[in-house]
């Protein structure tokens, strides 16, 4: 029987529990550091298999993975499907499809590793729409998003569901107590709002 994702995850030392800044913004008293998943591919591929499984159904095309976290994992999506995966990337911190093309009419999933509000993967689906694609939804490594705040874009797929509460910083429970620096372990530029606060 296959291993709970979020063992596999603790075994990497990929969840992390302190104060983290959040590609959103916001703030979280846990962290999911996918990058110590990709250090053991054959780990990675083991989280990934039920995801693949379950868009097997979709008829997926190209598995679309965001630079720098999407990458790996859209990458062993499409060997797990057999399906040709390919990334976006910032140019001038606008995400583009800078060395790939998608065709008119072909069906993408995108691939992500962690999505808490799903903001950032709808630039990608943008890229995918400019180019003439058809964006079916998402696949992750890990689900954060809450009820309340559903991701713009379908997850169709997650390897883990996290029900972790994430906070905006003038809400911060752990800024208020003022024991834990904020930390930010994304690649993303930040805005400079959310600069200010580390």
């Amino acid at each position: 029987m296959a291993r709970e994702a979020l063992e596999v995850l603790k075994e990497c030392e990929a969840f992390l529990e302190g104060h983290f800044l959040l590609s959103s913004g916001r703030h979280s008293g846990a962290y999911c550091q996918m990058a110590f998943l990709q250090q053991y591919p054959d780990k990675a591929a083991e989280v990934m298999a039920p995801v693949a499984e379950k868009l097997k159904e979709l008829n997926v095309d190209v598995v679309v993975g965001p630079a720098m976290g999407g990458i790996v994992y859209a990458y062993e999506l499409g060997r797990q499907l057999g399906k040709r995966a390919i990334f976006t990337e910032r140019v001038d911190n606008v995400m583009t499809l800078k060395r790939f093309k998608i065709k008119p009419g072909e069906r993408c999933i995108i691939a992500e590793d962690v999505v808490t509000t799903g903001v950032s993967s709808l630039e990608t689906k943008r890229v995918i729409e400019e180019a003439g694609g058809v964006c079916l939804g998402i696949a992750c490594v890990v689900d954060r998003t809450r009820a309340a705040a559903p991701s713009p874009i379908p997850i169709v797929a997650s390897a883990l569901k996290l029900d972790l509460p994430n906070y905006a910083p003038e809400e911060c429970p752990i800024c208020k107590e003022g024991k834990l620096p904020l930390v930010h372990l994304g690649s993303r530029k930040m805005k400079e709002q959310a600069k200010q606060t580390l």
